[in-house]
């Protein structure tokens, strides 16, 4: 595998290559794992890259203490057989301030933005600079994190930009946690604890009222932020006998913030 942090050497690397992507803010799991086994079916070479991008960090979150673990990450890629790691550094992406920035349409506004405001616009402006550097043929991003999924098919559909958007399931632990970088943050009562979230959004998919799943979480000592019925198309709310649904939740547990999603 060949480790490249400048943009430049990286598109000569790539030249005249058909490239499938996976953007990664490292810390990686089997669930990173598994996006980077659709890449290989998607392309014959696969890139990875592994970047914590500071403009989707709000003041006060995680972005100083965000899990990096750059050493173990190269070892699980290589054993995936990835191709080319992109490691750039903050000054390689962002050589001077980003004046220039991605505004999403008004979903980004709403469930993770009404909590995290300008969270998509930093994850959009990032993505659009990651595939302007490897420009892939196709580019895997995970299920779990459903409403960047969406927003980022948006923007490849509206920019017109000569990519595939490849969505990869989400990875659970045996309980059905959702593998995420953060579930580090747990403490051990936390990390027993945290499976309800996925287990209530069951239970909505199943007709209990959101409401009723929000409130259980409070009664469990949780800081729920949505819990929410949307459409898969498009993440509209549902209008009449809609048939493919997704329910969406976050909630804080502790000082960790925890996100998951179901389809039905």
């Amino acid at each position: 595998m060949q480790t490249i942090t400048d943009i430049a050497e990286l598109r000569r690397a790539l030249a005249g290559r058909q490239a499938a992507f996976v953007p990664t803010m490292g810390s990686l799991h089997a669930g990173h794992l598994s996006l980077v086994q659709l890449a290989r079916r998607a392309a014959p070479v696969v890139v990875v890259s592994i970047f914590v991008n500071r403009l989707q960090f709000l003041p006060g979150e995680d972005f100083e203490r965000y899990p990096r673990s750059f050493e173990r990450d190269q070892r699980l890629l290589a054993g995936e057989g990835v191709d080319l790691l992109f490691a750039p550094d903050e000054r390689v992406l962002y050589p001077e301030p980003q004046g220039y920035i991605v505004r999403p349409p008004p979903l980004a506004g709403e469930l993770e933005g009404r909590f995290r405001p300008g969270f998509f616009e930093g994850v959009a402006t990032v993505v659009l600079k990651l595939l302007n550097c490897v420009q892939p043929v196709a580019a895997v991003f995970g299920k779990k994190d459903y409403q960047q999924l969406m927003i980022v098919r948006g923007m490849v559909r509206q920019l017109d930009l000569p990519v595939s958007i490849v969505a990869g399931e989400t990875v659970r632990e045996a309980d059905g946690l959702a593998m995420s970088s953060r579930n580090g943050y747990l403490s051990s009562a936390e990390r027993r604890e945290a499976p309800r979230l996925q287990a209530l959004l069951q239970k909505v998919r199943q007709g209990m009222a959101p409401a009723l799943a929000m409130a259980e979480l409070v009664a469990a000592g949780w800081q729920p932020d949505y819990i929410e019925l949307r459409r898969q198309r498009d993440l509209a709310p549902p209008q009449g006998a809609e048939r493919e649904l997704v329910v969406l939740g976050a909630a804080r547990l502790g000082a960790t913030r925890l996100i998951d999603n179901v389809e039905f």
